[in-house]
């Protein structure tokens, strides 16, 4: 077992098959010493219910070709749902049902958890910053053909050139990775790092559209389920993004949760 959380789908669901999905989640949790109760961090709790957003994700597909099923969609889609369902665990009504003091059942206090959400803004503008250089970054490595690659001896002009044309190039806040242990530019993320930020921007205008709606109901949850956890990638992300929010995505709720407006 490797460190870390995540889901993994042992069987992919499918009509054509008739086969119903086989999907786990999979978390390592800090062993507490002996005799005592195991914990959760805040952070753990939300990997939970980030990772639980993917099991749903490929328990609920309903399509026909397993290619299709669950979390087989694009880099860019596919961490959209489970950070949806991560949004609930801060949610009033289900953290009144697993908040509670180990020892005397007392619910977290209010106060206590708006100190714990405010910490989500802090720095949020270096954070972002040193993300999205580290984006474009990768944008700029997969706009170059072969015989523009750059030599050892020119890589670093080449990073200073790629963020000054980007509008990143600030000594203060370099890109969270440079080009020689930048691993998602060449493992599965190719031209793709942006897709971890295009992700939280879904979700959170959806996370506008349930407030608007009367929240955490029966007639939301299964709205949800239909427009979007039970396509998987048998229909155009933007479509189903549209068929559930009824609005193409709007920037401003990111912007917002973040501090930045």
């Amino acid at each position: 077992k490797r460190g870390g959380a995540w889901m993994l789908e042992y069987v992919s669901q499918s009509d054509l098959l008739d086969q119903a999905p086989v999907v786990a989640n999979h978390m390592n949790i800090t062993k507490p010493p002996r005799g005592e109760p195991t914990l959760l961090t805040w952070t753990q709790v939300n990997t939970l219910f980030h990772e639980f957003g993917h099991a749903l994700h490929g328990m609920f597909s309903d399509v026909k070709y397993p290619t299709f099923s669950g979390t087989n969609v694009p880099r860019d889609f596919v961490e959209y749902p489970s950070q949806v369902n991560q949004m609930w665990a801060a949610w009033p009504e289900v953290l009144r049902n697993y908040a509670v003091h180990h020892e005397t059942g007392e619910i977290m206090p209010q106060e206590l958890l708006d100190k714990v959400l405010a910490t989500q803004t802090f720095n949020q503008g270096f954070a972002t910053t040193e993300y999205l250089a580290a984006s474009l970054l990768d944008q700029a490595w997969h706009q170059i053909g072969p015989d523009k690659v750059p030599s050892g001896e020119e890589l670093l002009a080449f990073e200073a050139s790629a963020l000054e044309q980007a509008g990143v190039a600030m000594d203060e806040i370099p890109p969270r990775y440079r080009s020689t242990y930048f691993l998602h530019i060449t493992g599965g993320y190719s031209a793709g790092y942006y897709a971890y930020i295009w992700s939280e921007v879904l979700d959170a205008d959806s996370v506008v559209w349930f407030k608007e709606n009367g929240g955490m109901t029966r007639e939301n949850g299964d709205h949800f389920r239909k427009t979007l956890l039970s396509r998987g990638g048998a229909e155009d992300p933007m479509i189903q993004f549209r068929n559930f929010r009824g609005a193409e995505p709007d920037i401003e709720p990111l912007l917002v949760r973040r501090g930045l407006k």
